[in-house]
């Protein structure tokens, strides 16, 4: 078992969980749980009716990523299965030198009132889940998880506790980084030992170096290297920083290393890290200081909700899948840009480091089935790290590892079944022009996709972009994309790439596929539902598009309400403009949010989706949570299709 060593000073003065516990994937014969220490810690996981579970090195793998943090990945098989559908109390025990201490003892801020220990509950049927996605911590809205830990609180029975909590995308924003919070990493990894690297390829010769460079706030694109053609690599990787046609979105304070990214994941899921650090601010120009006084305020908004989240995540299983986000913006968004991207060590590394903190504290959580080999890989990567520096060979040999690896995707055996789709990495390229958008999936992955749909009378099936979206915002993204700009747009949803659409289009009229689908979605920064039918075909399938973003973010209001507005005057249900998009087989039928302007589709607040299924799968009612504090805004019945 995982064996606590004798405590140094450093470690004595540290809490000895920094992180979690998060549930992560449980079942009623296997619990998957994940936290950080700032040691190896030896655990015991206490079970209500079942007792005490000694964690072994079989049940509990911990990743040293610095000299006092540690991941630990429980994975915990039951010889009898739990029950359904009843509050289970756990709690977690860490020996120090004979003496035990609970959740209670070492994180109390995770209890609900005067509990003694969290529970969760293991559904028999997904009759309610949570859902969203674009957490950004510098964006000046409030937090929807908060949405997630008041409803947890205002209603603690067994049947009204959602099934699970499912974020498809943007967990942590590696791109888009607030002063104030690179300051807070670059402390943190200071405070914990957080393993140094070489960079290869870089204006800098490694991380330490990096982190005290002048440009290394607000300025990182400058450390970026130069291609040989005229452009650079800010240019065509980070896509020249802006975007004016939707959003604006910033590679200033990218981060670059394994450690930053680790840090970012301990500083936007727990209260305890920040607690551990006091990092001020830089020297910086003058605009720049006002522009970090200005995200110091909304990080510090930020801060103050940790402990709820945290609490949050204690209590309610979560499955999580990547977006572009989480490892850097457009990821992988045309074949062009993979060759850019990954044809150069520096950006290459940018995008592993990414990747290799995105599969530690998410990906593993969702199947840790799937990651047995590149886990171990890991393992021997964090080995190389005693000397505080990662081996840059073991580093490299990893990522090309992770950058082929194909099982990101999973099934949960729920019911209904949900389906979580890998939309980045097994994409569609277009062999015709390399600039133009790739595919979401491509076909070997489609058809992955229809066996593992086959028989089954319902379906969740989680896509980080709608597979049903705005038409009129489609159709903008399909303008720029012929011109060769489908960078400046996001140009990412199913209808951009022809033999992609063409093939989940017709999965769709597969008379074996689901009679009831319900896509879960996020990506677009507001919300949505669309009803869709088959046109022609009285027999189904039902489909819903359910949109649920952002968690902390939002659409500009009054772009976004242009866009809603022509939408409905150019796509009515007897324009012509139907029938020059993909999917005119199909009639679709707009949900309204309820107490909105009068025919507005589209609602752009901060929070979390709910959804409330029947027997059969289908969604009976759909709400959005409002982080503000607003009422619940409840998504109606149609009003009219086009």
């Amino acid at each position: 078992m995982p064996m606590s060593s004798p405590l140094s000073d450093a470690d004595q003065s540290l809490p000895p969980v920094l992180v979690g516990p998060l549930l992560r994937r449980l079942e009623p014969t296997r619990l998957v749980l994940w936290l950080v220490g700032s040691r190896a810690l030896s655990l015991t996981l206490r079970l209500q009716d079942v007792g005490d579970i000694r964690l072994d090195d079989t049940q509990c793998t911990v990743v040293p990523v610095g000299t006092h943090a540690f991941v630990h990945l429980i994975d915990v098989p039951l010889d009898s299965p739990l029950p359904c559908d009843t509050l289970i109390d756990y709690d977690l025990l860490i020996d120090d030198d004979g003496t035990e201490s609970g959740i209670a003892d070492w994180a109390p801020h995770l209890l609900y009132g005067e509990a003694g220990c969290p529970n969760f509950v293991l559904r028999s049927q997904v009759d309610q889940l949570l859902h969203g996605s674009c957490r950004k911590p510098h964006f000046p809205a409030p937090d929807g998880l908060l949405c997630v830990d008041r409803l947890l609180e205002a209603e603690p029975e067994a049947e009204k506790r959602p099934a699970l909590l499912m974020m498809s995308g943007d967990q942590v924003y590696a791109d888009d980084v607030a002063g104030p919070t690179l300051r807070a990493i670059h402390a943190l990894i200071e405070r914990l030992g957080l393993f140094e690297e070489y960079l290869e390829g870089a204006v800098v010769s490694d991380s330490a170096k990096l982190y005290n460079h002048p440009a290394s706030y607000y300025h990182r694109a400058d450390l970026l290297p130069a291609l040989q053609s005229n452009d650079t690599l800010r240019d065509r990787f980070f896509g020249g920083a802006r975007k004016p046609i939707f959003t604006s979105s910033s590679a200033d304070n990218h981060l670059v290393t394994f450690a930053e990214v680790m840090a970012m994941y301990l500083l936007v899921w727990s209260p305890t890290p920040w607690t551990l650090i006091a990092p001020k601010p830089p020297k910086l120009i003058p605009e720049r200081r006002e522009r970090y006084a200005l995200e110091q305020t909304r990080i510090d908004g930020f801060k103050a909700g940790l402990g709820n989240v945290a609490r949050a995540l204690a209590h309610l299983p979560s499955l999580m899948i990547f977006d572009d986000h989480d490892i850097t913006d457009d990821w992988n968004l045309s074949a062009q840009w993979e060759e850019t991207a990954y044809g150069h060590p520096f950006s290459k590394r940018i995008i592993g480091n990414a990747l290799i903190a995105y599969m530690l504290c998410q990906g593993w959580g969702n199947n840790p089935d799937a990651f047995g080999e590149v886990l171990e890989k890991t393992r021997s990567l964090s080995a190389t790290g005693q000397d505080h520096y990662l081996d840059s060979d073991v580093q490299d040999a990893l990522i090309d590892e992770l950058l082929r690896f194909q099982n990101w995707h999973f099934v949960l055996p729920t019911t209904p079944a949900i389906v979580v789709l890998d939309t980045r990495t097994r994409r569609w390229r277009s062999e015709m022009t390399l600039k133009q958008p790739s595919g979401l999936l491509d076909w070997e992955a489609l058809s992955e996709l229809q066996q593992e749909l086959l028989d089954h009378p319902s379906a969740i099936i989680v896509s980080p972009a709608p597979i049903f979206g705005v038409k009129l915002i489609e159709t903008v993204q399909r303008v720029f994309s012929w011109f060769g700009y489908p960078l400046l747009v996001d140009a990412e949803n199913w209808m951009a790439h022809r033999g992609a659409a063409q093939v989940i289009l017709n999965i769709f009229r597969h008379s074996r596929t689901p009679g009831n689908y319900v896509v879960l979605s996020g990506d677009v920064h507001y919300s949505f539902v669309y009803e869709v039918l088959i046109r022609h075909r009285k027999a189904g399938p039902r489909i819903w598009q359910i949109t649920s973003s952002g968690i902390k973010n939002e659409f500009p209001p009054r772009l976004l309400e242009w866009f809603d507005r022509l939408n409905r005057w150019l796509y009515s249900p007897r324009s012509p403009l139907n029938w020059l998009t993909k999917r005119r087989q199909m009639r679709i039928v707009p949900h309204v949010p309820e107490d909105a302007e009068a025919g507005e589709r589209l609602w752009n607040s901060a929070g979390i989706g709910q959804v409330f299924f029947n027997e059969k799968g289908q969604p009976q009612e759909i709400y959005q949570l409002n982080a503000d504090g607003a009422p619940k805004t409840r998504m109606v019945a149609p009003e009219e299709s086009d």
